[in-house]
């Protein structure tokens, strides 16, 4: 039987960005996925928000989606758009980027990685114990792991097979989506809860509401052209379909992150409509809180009561996703009342505090975990600030590619000790002489010292002096000379 560290079931966006960064903290992984490869039937995810983008750059690796992707606005709340190009942020767009080709982009960094790939296979259940967990694949060979991590969408076997509660609500409409081409150009934008637009090479996409809710078969050339004729009276002499697939609004969330020796992440853990395009980018975030703090817990550094932290931090992340989706669909209708409140809300979101704030939380620029009471920058994201370090400037994201944390220290040189941690934190002498400013939250005073996660969250704030330095230290890195 095979033996590993970590077994992520289900090589998406989610179980990638988790095996890369368990990789990079030194962390035996093996990915199971049932794809030959990593090409997708469908585009799927069209874009990436502003705090992904801000992930890749602390890894190291955005250039790469850079290059292929487009820098643009993407954020809108019930098809109003907001423009986020006065956040503090280096990246204060978003992305237009076919997820198909967000994972191969992704992929290519995990071949350089090492990152091994079991293909053509499916975990279909699996027992634990103790000390690790048995997993059952679709061929009928077993696997042993210290970790499973379901990252298998939103018909997770391994959700199922831990029994954890799938709540929410069941879906109250169904679209079709598609991507074929047709003899006749239609007027692309919105219409009747979904719209028609550009596709790749040429194609056009198509995204409408069909009638039959609890439909199971698979929607064909002839479901997009009924659609077609609903929406505009005509099917524009659709033809050759590059894909087709259906989707609904069911909203629903794992009541538990974690059982034991098994976790969940991405859609395993929390599915809703796609309104605002924030699944595949709370999937990779979800990756990047759980990644470190997991391969911490594998090597014995810390407890695996850390992984506590990973449900208490993103299971609210995603309940709030769910929660401006459902509001995004209700505001969605096409009857007259609402229209009018969808106007009434366009002017709202036009007027700077409610335009920041609804753009924040779809960007995920305003995530703050709670950490307790202290400074504005304590459990928010690390401003990427251009620090001096050594009479070089140096951004905070480059002292972030290693997936490592880093206590950045703004006072005496040699003014904190942490020699407990030294294998474990980077201790950095720095200044900085700009503003400190937080997206909604505006500018913030200076800290003297900043403790930040791999996940590029602050675990600490000082004010002055090393108060809470200790305890901080060892809640996030182990205890002083463990390891």
């Amino acid at each position: 039987m095979s033996e590993h560290a970590v077994v992520i079931a289900g090589g998406g966006p989610t179980g990638m960005m988790l095996a890369a960064e368990l990789t990079l903290a030194g962390t035996d992984v093996l990915i199971v996925e049932r794809r030959p490869s990593f090409k997708l039937e469908s585009s799927r995810s069209r874009g990436l928000h502003s705090r992904t983008i801000e992930v890749l750059d602390q890894r190291g690796v955005v250039d790469r989606f850079l290059a292929e992707g487009k820098a643009m606005q993407v954020q809108a709340f019930a098809g109003v758009p907001m423009d986020i190009s006065d956040f503090p942020t280096r990246h204060n767009y978003g992305m237009a980027l076919l997820q198909s080709h967000f994972e191969r982009i992704l992929a290519g960094w995990l071949d350089e990685l090492g990152v091994p790939f079991l293909r053509e296979r499916q975990v279909t259940g699996f027992t634990q114990d103790d000390s690790g967990v048995d997993v059952t694949l679709s061929d009928g060979t077993s696997l042993r792991a210290q970790f499973l991590v379901g990252c298998d969408g939103g018909r997770s076997a391994v959700r199922k097979a831990t029994g954890i509660e799938f709540a929410g609500w069941d879906p109250t409409t169904r679209w079709i989506i598609a991507e074929v081409e047709m003899e006749e150009k239609p007027e692309f934008g919105l219409r009747g809860g979904g719209g028609i637009g550009p596709a790749e090479e040429g194609r056009v996409g198509v995204t409408l509401i069909v009638p039959d809710l609890d439909s199971t078969d698979e929607p064909t050339l002839q479901d997009v052209r009924d659609a077609l004729i609903r929406a505009d009276g005509k099917d524009y002499g659709v033809h050759s379909p590059h894909s087709i697939s259906s989707f609904t609004d069911m909203t629903r969330q794992a009541v538990a992150y974690r059982s034991g020796r098994v976790l969940l992440a991405g859609d395993a853990a929390h599915v809703h409509a796609p309104m605002g395009g924030q699944g595949l980018n709370i999937g990779v975030q979800d990756s990047v809180n759980l990644g470190w703090k997991l391969a911490q817990v594998v090597t014995g550094t810390s407890p695996v009561s850390l992984l506590d932290t990973y449900h208490a931090e993103r299971h609210p992340v995603a309940a709030r996703v769910l929660q401006n989706t459902m509001a995004q669909r209700a505001v969605g209708a096409n009857d007259e009342r609402t229209i009018a409140l969808r106007a009434i809300l366009a002017e709202v979101l036009t007027m700077d505090q409610p335009r920041k704030h609804i753009a924040a939380m779809i960007s995920g620029l305003d995530v703050a975990y709670d950490l307790g009471e202290g400074h504005p920058l304590l459990g928010r994201r690390m401003p990427d600030l251009d620090l001096v370090i050594a009479n070089s400037t140096v951004r905070v994201y480059e002292l972030l590619h290693g997936a490592k944390p880093v206590l950045l220290n703004f006072g005496e040189a040699g003014g904190l000790d942490i020699a407990p941690w030294a294998d474990r934190v980077q201790l950095v002498d720095a200044s900085y002489a700009g503003a400190w400013e937080l997206p909604v939250v505006g500018e913030v005073a200076a800290p003297s010292a900043v403790l930040i996660r791999p996940d590029g969250h602050v675990a600490w704030v000082g004010e002055g002096s090393d108060a809470g330095l200790r305890d901080a230290l060892t809640t996030w890195f182990g205890s002083p000379g463990g390891g």
